[in-house]
């Protein structure tokens, strides 16, 4: 197993998936009455965040609590950080901590690399800048493993957004890894030039959004991340939806296999619609449970993780 999870690129198939088949085990905990093994009783897992995260936070925080370890939650606002600390001198103090492993969200691209140079424990990427979001791409892969049976020879359409999404470059990796097909769709100015060859030889790159879904079995939305663009993208919201946005008619566009994801957060109306968030077809709301079980998983198998 890997020391560190940093991008997609790390996880050959095997070890991706082992940490989906661990997953699959620790799903079970979420139905038992007392939600807790003793895998990594006595071991320090800290959340280390200097962006505003939910899902991700909460998630990460529960898997390890789950897992018996004691968890440190520290935010950049209101810390020493504020006060002009920087991340190596955060380091060496979470390395004085004896932390066992560290989750770091950043706003830098690259910062979670530099971070394991720095500290002896595991570093878990949980985002950075517009770089990756390794442990997001594994629980999408989980989920459509549990809803389709596999992830080996389906067709996933990633939609959106992709110049600025961590999501999409990881999913890309990851997915190519497991034997998926994948089309990157969207506006020409929001699909950077030969990203598809870069990440993933062999992935398509699409601007019609309406030829990709009759082939589609997974459609993944990405939301539109107006607050990192410093221009103008596309001429209006109104626009985007009606070029790119997953609404009732093109859902219907899908094969009746196809499911429909979402990272989240969502913004209803633009990239999807709210009777296609809110629809049987949709699996966002599992992606977020079954994010707990994949983030188990990884902790779990990063440090070693017994069940005595």
């Amino acid at each position: 197993m890997i020391k560190h999870l940093l991008s997609g690129a790390d996880l050959d198939a095997g070890t991706a998936t082992l940490i989906l088949d661990t997953a699959a085990g620790m799903a079970s905990v979420s139905g038992r009455e007392v939600k807790k093994l003793p895998a990594l009783r006595g071991r320090t897992v800290v959340n280390l965040f200097y962006e505003d995260s939910t899902r991700t936070r909460i998630s990460f925080e529960a898997a390890a609590k789950r897992l018996s370890a004691d968890v440190i939650n520290f935010s950049a606002k209101g810390s020493s950080v504020s006060k002009g600390e920087s991340l190596k001198d955060t380091a060496l103090t979470l390395q004085a901590m004896g932390a066992d492993a560290v989750v770091v969200r950043h706003p830098a691209s690259g910062a979670p690399h530099r971070l394991a140079t720095w500290v002896s424990g595991s570093v878990v990427n949980a985002g950075d800048g517009t770089h990756e979001h390794p442990t997001q791409a594994l629980l999408d892969a989980y989920t459509m493993r549990s809803r389709l049976g596999r992830v080996d020879g389906l067709h996933v359409a990633v939609v959106g957004d992709v110049l600025h999404s961590r999501v999409a470059r990881s999913n890309v990796l990851l997915l190519a890894t497991l034997g998926a097909k994948i089309t990157l769709v969207g506006p020409p100015t929001l699909i950077p030039v030969d990203i598809a060859a870069a990440l993933a030889p062999g992935t398509d790159v699409s601007y019609d959004l309406d030829a990709v879904l009759p082939s589609a079995d997974v459609v993944m939305m990405l939301r539109v991340q107006r607050e990192r663009m410093a221009a103008s993208y596309f001429p209006s919201a109104r626009e985007y939806a009606r070029r790119y946005g997953l609404d009732g008619p093109r859902l219907r566009r899908l094969p009746e296999h196809a499911i429909v994801m979402h990272p989240g957060p969502m913004n209803r109306g633009m990239e999807i619609a709210p009777e296609v968030a809110d629809s049987p077809r949709s699996t966002i709301v599992e992606q977020v449970a079954n994010g707990v079980s994949v983030r188990m998983a990884v902790l779990y198998l990063l440090l070693g993780g017994t069940t005595s």
